[in-house]
């Protein structure tokens, strides 16, 4: 047997052992899955919020099961957001932009990326809005921008507080300059939930990257984040090839941000009900004292008014 021949027939053996390996489809219907000591039961990280128990690393959840922590199992109603037209470009790479969506509904069983939902954290009313980064990687098209936007009027049609759990990187290349346009609507919509005075929390969960970071999900009141999530805008390599440095090794994670004044307080996912139930509590109290200040100043005015007429 010459080398060829023997090339040929190692090629093939090659081939047998990669048609055996399992598709993602089955990966992704399997009881396991894989973190730090390797293999795991999904059934265990559920048990423990798809939290690792030795390394402590938060897997990315869906957002109903973000939903179901926040609020309690099934104790929250989802809000339906309006979806505009599909594909406006007509765009097709490797396969068509419709085609992804088909996929990434059925993958999520959601309409879009983002999902909305009311419900209550410690007897507080809560708009919550969360993107499933399995949904083209959280990115952000026109039905996403909507379904935020939604979420904002929604809250100041019912007075509450939104809550938000953004990831993903960033805005939807199908969409173009469509998608674009949405960091500039989301910005505007949070601007004016501000100025109806109803507290904005934010909570980073891992990635979240791109023109999420550069819009909706930087406007917090107040910001948590999971330990360990990525938050950036740019990469890692592109900031360090741009300033030629030996950047930490922990840059761009949650603690790292945090360190640098640009998130909170990291919070460990079974906390984040407690801390955000906390929180609402003083932000709500300070805006009812402002509310009830501002209605006096009103009153005191109208009186003066009417005793100098």
């Amino acid at each position: 047997m010459n080398w060829l021949t023997k090339a040929i027939n190692f090629g093939e053996k090659i081939k047998k052992v990669l048609r055996k390996r399992p598709s993602k489809e089955d990966i992704a219907n399997s009881d396991w899955t894989s973190c730090c000591k390797g293999p795991i039961l999904k059934k265990d990280l559920e048990n423990n919020l798809w939290v690792c128990n030795l390394c402590g690393k938060h897997h990315r959840i869906s957002c109903r099961q973000r939903f179901d922590i926040v609020f309690g199992k099934n104790a929250y109603q989802i809000l339906e957001s309006p979806i505009p037209t599909e594909d406006p470009l007509n765009w097709v790479d490797t396969k068509s932009y419709k085609d992804r969506l088909k996929i990434a509904r059925k993958k999520t069983n959601q309409n879009c990326a983002v999902m909305i939902a009311k419900g209550k954290i410690n007897g507080i009313e809560v708009t919550a809005g969360a993107i499933n980064f399995d949904f083209i990687g959280g990115s952000v098209g026109a039905a996403e921008g909507e379904a935020i936007i939604y979420g904002v009027q929604h809250a100041i049609d019912n007075q509450t507080p939104y809550l938000f759990f953004p990831c993903g990187g960033g805005q939807r290349m199908f969409e173009s300059t469509i998608a674009l346009a949405n960091m500039t609507r989301t910005t505007l919509a949070i601007n004016e939930l501000k100025n109806n005075s109803l507290p904005y929390i934010v909570c980073f969960t891992d990635p979240t990257a791109g023109g999420i970071t550069a819009s909706f999900a930087m406007l917090g009141d107040i910001h948590l984040a999971e330990p360990g999530c990525l938050i950036a805008f740019a990469g890692k390599r592109v900031i360090q090839a741009t300033v030629k440095e030996e950047l930490s090794s922990d840059f761009q994670t949650a603690e790292f941000v945090e360190k640098h004044g640009f998130v909170d307080k990291v919070v460990n996912r079974k906390d984040i009900q407690k801390e955000v139930g906390n929180l609402l509590s003083i932000l709500l109290r300070k805006n009812s004292d402002i509310y009830l200040e501002n209605l006096n100043e009103t009153s005191e005015t109208n009186i003066q008014t009417r005793e100098a007429s």
